[in-house]
């Protein structure tokens, strides 16, 4: 009797192992209610209805640890994901991958959509899988980022001296640095108190990021020059992925970029809203004609003669131009 009880416990064992799911647990540091937590609620219902054995479980507001916290993790082959941009892929080990974040790169999202969808794209995603990071889906619009001062700025020449805040990173404290500006590199917690007690003149942003940190409140003037069409990249363990079946992998990739779109179509609606809710709160938005622009994009050349600074490989400004065609 004893011996049968084994037997069916066994078994029992085995069709539970059979049909657990696979359980994906993705981790991010901005909460539910911004339009990419509403595109990763999409996601998690395209994966689910795939009925493939992979689940998404879904963990806002830095729950699972911070990006370092979750890379770390990926590169043991854990179950774990985050989002990451060029900037980040730069510092972390493929350095023509940060050229996505210069200044005035696009003229368009159609461009960033275009690159992502390029050989030289999936090329420089290759270097990171080898490294361990599989780049799942790239086609997620994060936002257009905008600068929002203290002192009114109509031209680039009007960033000449003001001391604009910008993340802790060499390509984009260079990119502010070519305009005229001087950057200042400071955590973003830090930065209402940083223009509220005149530390610093500006900072830049995503309109959602700009309004959900109140910045407008101690810094009056907009201006939307989009030096950067921010899009941004889900990233996964390369070991984790693997072990799936070739079934999930598909679903995983398609599905990731089913609501990539989805998660587009939510910011271009947001900027609309925050963009209204500032200029009712007493914001000055200043929305530079093609000219003004020009003169944007003529000073941000400057950024791409700093291949050797970045340790890009020759000649990569020309062959991503390329690409985006």
């Amino acid at each position: 009797m004893k011996k049968v009880f084994a037997v069916i416990l066994v078994l029992m064992l085995c069709v539970s192992s059979a049909s657990a799911d696979t359980v994906l647990q993705l981790g991010f540091e901005n909460s539910m209610s911004e339009p990419i937590g509403q595109a990763l609620l999409k996601w998690q219902e395209l994966l689910a209805a795939r009925n493939t054995g992979l689940t998404m479980q879904i963990f806002p507001d830095s729950q699972l640890g911070n990006k370092t916290d979750l890379i770390d993790q990926m590169l043991l082959g854990e179950p774990v994901m985050t989002l990451a941009d060029g900037a980040f892929f730069a510092d972390y080990g493929v350095p023509d991958m940060g050229i996505v974040f210069g200044p005035f790169l696009f003229a368009n999202w159609d461009e960033c959509w275009k690159l992502v969808a390029s050989d030289w794209w999936k090329g420089e995603c290759e270097k990171l899988n080898a490294m361990g990071i599989k780049v799942v889906a790239s086609n997620w619009a994060y936002g257009e980022r905008h600068t929002l001062t203290t002192k009114p700025v109509k031209t680039v020449d009007d960033l000449k001296g003001l001391q604009i805040r910008v993340p802790t990173n060499q390509i984009q404290t260079k990119g502010f640095e070519v305009l005229g500006a001087t950057p200042v590199g400071m955590s973003l917690g830090d930065v209402y108190t940083a223009l509220q007690q005149g530390t610093i003149d500006g900072g830049e942003n995503p309109l959602s990021t700009l309004y959900g940190r109140k910045h407008h409140e101690v810094a009056k003037y907009l201006i939307l020059d989009g030096h950067v069409l921010n899009y941004t990249n889900w990233i996964c363990s390369s070991m984790w992925f693997d072990s799936l079946t070739e079934e999930q992998q598909k679903a995983l990739v398609e599905t990731g970029h089913e609501a990539g779109v989805y998660n587009n179509e939510l910011q271009s609606k947001a900027n609309d809203y925050y963009l209204d809710l500032m200029k009712k709160e007493g914001v000055t938005v200043v929305e530079p004609d093609e000219s003004v622009l020009e003169g944007f994009r003529t000073k941000a050349q400057d950024f791409y003669k700093e291949g050797a600074l970045f340790k890009w490989s020759d000649g990569l400004y020309e062959r991503v131009k390329e690409a985006m065609k």
